[in-house]
């Protein structure tokens, strides 16, 4: 059998549909993983400042917030078994991925032991609960990254940057605890808050700028909110105060409380995303049926009417009809085609075109800020390798640079990756 465009055009439509249907059914596992990463958060926060503090505080919130998390994973555990497992769509890096972080959950208990009999440093467990979240969020990102239309694109770009900027937000609120509990400044703890204020601050733009009306309007309202204020003086406090000099440890509740209000805000704003995400999909999913049902009758209204094309040829010739009116793409009153001509199946096509290259423009838009983040991550890391600087240290250089020639940071890096002086000095090879 010769394929046809009408096939073409209805198989291009049933792969959106399976495509679409994937994609809503993997934001009930996004919803479950945000769940679970939303209470390790508060659980690090917690151990922090209870590990900080000696455990003369937060033993007992500590403990509670670790039963939740272990509630959650038990429910993750099992969306992974019935969507992950069973999803014939996924491909070996989210399967390699889950992995990865079971073998981490599994780690879990002996981690928390080691927490409650204080057996590892502060900076220790931040350390080891924000390696697993990194791995939960790789999942999210592999399982939800997918190019279906423009307004799903946009969506997962806004969603991807504010989780990132939102796990940059605990790890701010985990170590902040660590210098307000343990009553001491700390130099490396305040360059490292300085770090995440930034790389946080560069998540929430790119969030803003790819995120709906409605999403936006609700982060406006958690910018505005007196705890920003409150959160912003703690801020100097920890980056003000001179190394070593001592801090009020009482002042550890308040800032747990204040960024917990804050994480509280962008937690609902996920929600709230990954819900339209859902309903966006259902919504596209029944449009893009009712387009495969008109579509599978469009030969038999082509054997009807024919093309525009072919009627044109009719009436040029005919012999009834003067040259210049047969020449004519446009016709009057009286010679109108008919609704269901204009709507042939190569008027179909031609709109599918022009609609799968709006789709592509907006995909290259909504990667290309992705794509350079990574540009810019991969440039900080050789400097840092070459250099021997901090990754504050090597961010502020490509920032100064890009300030300083004018250009583009994601050019400067792209510079800075290509310099051939920049050369692993004891294996002779680039830097990836």
């Amino acid at each position: 059998m010769h394929v046809s465009a009408a096939k073409l055009l209805l198989l291009s439509r049933q792969r959106e549909i399976e495509a679409l249907r994937t994609l809503e059914s993997r934001s009930s596992l996004v919803a479950t993983i945000g769940s679970v990463v939303h209470a390790l958060q508060n659980e690090r926060g917690a151990s922090s400042i209870f590990l900080a503090s000696r455990g003369e505080r937060f033993a007992d919130i500590r403990r509670d917030l670790a039963e939740e998390s272990g509630r959650l994973e038990q429910l993750l555990r099992k969306e992974f078994d019935e969507r992950v497992v069973a999803d014939t769509s996924a491909s070996a890096r989210i399967y390699s991925l889950v992995a990865w972080v079971l073998l981490g959950i599994d780690d879990l208990p002996a981690l928390r032991e080691r927490i409650a009999t204080r057996r590892l440093s502060g900076d220790e467990a931040v350390r080891s609960i924000s390696r697993l979240i990194a791995g939960l969020l790789s999942v999210i990102f592999e399982i939800a990254d997918t190019a279906i239309t423009p307004e799903v694109s946009r969506s997962l770009v806004a969603l991807f940057n504010l989780l990132n900027g939102k796990e940059l937000a605990g790890q701010e609120r985990a170590v902040g605890a660590l210098s307000f509990a343990s009553g001491r400044s700390d130099a490396g703890h305040q360059q490292r808050l300085m770090h995440l204020i930034d790389a946080q601050e560069r998540n929430f733009q790119l969030f803003t700028d790819f995120a709906e009306r409605r999403v936006l309007e609700s982060w406006r309202e958690l910018e505005a909110s007196p705890c920003i204020a409150r959160l912003e003086r703690f801020r100097r406090i920890l980056c003000s105060t001179r190394p070593d000099d001592s801090l009020n440890t009482e002042f550890s509740d308040q800032w747990f409380e204040v960024c917990s209000e804050r994480l509280g805000g962008l937690w609902s704003l996920q929600c709230t995303m990954v819900a339209a995400l859902q309903q966006s999909c259902r919504r596209l999913i029944a449009e893009a049926e009712r387009d495969l049902a008109d579509a599978e009758g469009l030969l038999e209204r082509l054997v009807r009417h024919p093309p525009a094309s072919a009627d044109r040829v009719d009436r040029f010739f005919d012999p009834g009809r003067p040259i210049d009116m047969a020449m004519s793409l446009s016709h009057g009153p009286q010679h109108r085609m008919p609704e269901s001509m204009e709507q042939s199946i190569i008027d179909v096509l031609q709109a599918q075109s022009v609609r799968l290259a709006r789709v592509e423009s907006e995909l290259q838009a909504a990667r290309r800020a992705l794509d350079e983040r990574k540009l810019i991550e991969r440039a900080k890391g050789v400097l840092m390798n070459r250099l021997g600087v901090s990754e504050e240290k090597a961010y502020k250089a490509l920032r100064n640079a890009s300030m300083t020639q004018n250009r583009r940071m994601a050019d400067v890096a792209e510079a800075t990756l290509a310099l051939p002086d920049f050369m692993d000095p004891r294996s002779g090879s680039h830097q990836e």
